[in-house]
């Protein structure tokens, strides 16, 4: 829970603030764009929301965010709030909020589907949303796009009989892992769902495309908001730009509509748009 007497300076006067505990992971700034913004070192609330939805959104905020640096001075409608979680996005894709710190603030993904949905990535294990996972109708499996990510994956595994899926080349930080990709091939892990590894951030990592209109795709491409385009940076590749820049330019050859990224903004641009997009990101790096 947030502490005022760690309130940041940066913080406009008003309801919510941010301490200093924050880890700069962008969570808040993602769900609440309008209230939250980026400093030096960690987020900030730069304008009091004044709306009924924008203080909905500042109150997203407060519940995903990983280290709970986002506080109220008063009481606040959070319990309310928490049930807009899983937060549904399109076409049963839902994005489930309560990012991990073990994770450094990463965003994980839920697929609601009629032969078992799916988990991209972990949230933190809690049991709201273990309820809330169960009347969605469990978890038959659990895409890692690569070892930064995993959280408490191993525990929502157990609770729900989960098959995880990792690359081998991550298979380290999920040793118990059900199903482990193998090399540079695209699989199709079931029908609409296509694994595609994208070496590079790690030397493992690994995108999934599903219905071809949605790419989860880790920490190897997202949206910059101030940027205004979609983004990869040389300044997080923990293994090889090189490897990622042909992973990049690998991705020219599938369809897609929504970037949903563990870190970074997720964005929805029509097909034909998202493909310039990557071409001219392929085009930069």
């Amino acid at each position: 829970m947030a502490d005022r007497k760690k309130r940041l300076a940066e913080n406009v006067a008003g309801e919510f603030f941010v301490d200093s505990t924050c880890i700069d992971c962008d969570t808040c700034r993602q769900l609440a764009p309008a209230t939250f913004a980026q400093g030096s070192e960690y987020s900030f609330v730069f304008a009091q929301p004044q709306t009924e939805p924008a203080q909905r959104e500042a109150a997203r905020a407060l519940l995903a965010c990983p280290t709970g640096s986002i506080g109220t001075l008063h009481k606040n409608n959070v319990r309310e709030v928490r049930e807009d979680f899983p937060l549904h996005l399109e076409d049963g894709v839902y994005y489930p909020g309560f990012n991990s710190a073990k994770s450094f603030g990463g965003n994980s993904y839920l697929v609601r589907h009629p032969e078992g949905n799916w988990l991209v990535d972990s949230p933190k294990y809690l049991p709201y949303l273990v309820r809330r996972f169960e009347e969605l109708g469990g978890v038959s499996y659990i895409f890692l796009t690569h070892r930064d990510d995993v959280a408490d994956a191993a525990r929502y595994a157990e609770h729900f009989g989960s098959r995880r899926i990792i690359h081998r080349d991550e298979l380290a930080s999920q040793p118990g892992a059900e199903i482990v990709l193998e090399g540079s091939e695209t699989v199709e892990l079931a029908p609409e769902f296509v694994a595609i590894p994208t070496p590079g951030h790690t030397r493992g990592h690994s995108v999934l495309l599903y219905k071809k209109r949605f790419l989860f795709t880790g920490d190897h491409l997202w949206w910059s908001r101030e940027l205004n385009h979609l983004n990869a940076s040389r300044r997080v590749c923990w293994d090889s730009w090189p490897e990622q820049k042909k992973s990049m330019a690998r991705l020219q050859g599938f369809g897609f509509e929504w970037v949903l990224p563990g870190h970074g903004q997720r964005v929805k641009l029509p097909a034909q748009v998202m493909r310039r997009e990557l071409a001219a990101l392929v085009q930069r790096m």
